[in-house]
């Protein structure tokens, strides 16, 4: 991967973004920028945001995604994740999910432009940090151009200078988020059109992109590029440095492990981010059944290290 690695990022990903998922990306690739999971102002306003908001300092550069609907709550916690040290605050205006459309935000709000405005102005006025908008490219039957153009014009003036556009529509009845994530089809030409026509904001690309050569296609048309389930699902395959080895990335993550299990970090939740990292390798199958049963089972760095003995021998 080339500099334009600072023109790629991870996007929030439900119960696989989380800070130990992002260290061991990190480490993989030192540019690519980092978001958080969807936190919701609920969560954040009625629970110790610590619990939430916590991260490495080497996650650098990295976003935290809200998800809400009220200006004032947002803007509240956008100044929280601001004095936790976030480089960005990112508004979740893309998720199709029921449990997220009866709270009334996420992807529904398309139909709400001025609203997702007033809401984005409030975070602005108090944050010093960009604030950013990812949204789809419409949802149900509200999926022309128009629609959408309606929708960037009305948050821009917030002001909002970068929008992440997920290339498909969300149907918001009907389908489940994994439905909405594969059955509506992807329109990547709308958003290089969105480029076109709003030359000064910055336009990144999100939806299906499954390889660097991809991405880097993506980057000829708009500014950036979202990687999503790919980036988890064969995480190594978006390393930066050639010289780099899934070896080298694991001795470094289990030195992250130890440090963190000293802190009371529980085991699995860090270990089951490695499942896919020798994905593309011969024993990569059993490496992961290895992870999934004894490892998850005996909760002991030991197994980890045992279980490469399994590619080492191969």
């Amino acid at each position: 991967m080339t500099a334009q690695s600072s023109q790629l990022s991870i996007a929030p990903m439900m119960a696989w973004t989380d800070r130990h998922f992002r260290y061991l990306m990190r480490l993989i690739a030192p540019n690519i920028r980092l978001y958080t999971e969807m936190v919701t102002t609920g969560a954040l306003l009625h629970n110790d945001p610590k619990r939430y908001l916590a991260f490495s300092s080497q996650e650098h550069p990295i976003a935290l995604q809200l998800g809400g609907n009220n200006p004032e709550h947002l803007a509240l916690c956008a100044r929280m994740g601001e004095d936790f040290g976030y480089d960005e605050i990112n508004i979740n205006i893309g998720c199709p999910s029921d449990r997220v459309s009866v709270g009334s935000f996420g992807a529904c709000l398309m139909a709400e432009p001025t609203l997702v405005a007033d809401c984005v102005a409030k975070m602005q006025q108090s944050v010093k940090i960009p604030v950013t908008v990812k949204t789809r490219i419409g949802i149900d039957d509200y999926d022309d151009y128009a629609f959408l153009q309606t929708f960037i014009k009305t948050v821009q003036q917030a002001p909002c200078q970068t929008f992440i556009i997920h290339a498909r529509k969300a149907w918001l009845k009907g389908l489940s988020p994994k439905q909405n994530r594969e059955i509506p089809l992807l329109d990547y030409n709308r958003v290089y059109q969105l480029k076109k026509d709003y030359p000064h904001l910055n336009i990144i690309i999100n939806g299906g992109i499954k390889t660097v050569e991809e991405a880097h296609t993506h980057l000829q048309q708009v500014d950036g590029a979202m990687i999503g389930r790919s980036a988890y699902e064969n995480p190594f395959s978006w390393a930066e440095d050639p010289n780099l080895s899934r070896k080298q990335v694991l001795e470094y993550y289990l030195e992250y492990m130890t440090k963190q299990l000293e802190a009371g970090e529980h085991f699995w939740p860090m270990a089951k981010h490695l499942l896919n990292l020798f994905n593309g390798l011969p024993g990569a199958r059993a490496w992961r059944r290895t992870l999934s049963t004894r490892v998850q089972k005996d909760n002991d760095l030991q197994a980890i290290k045992d279980a490469l003995m399994i590619i080492n021998n191969l």
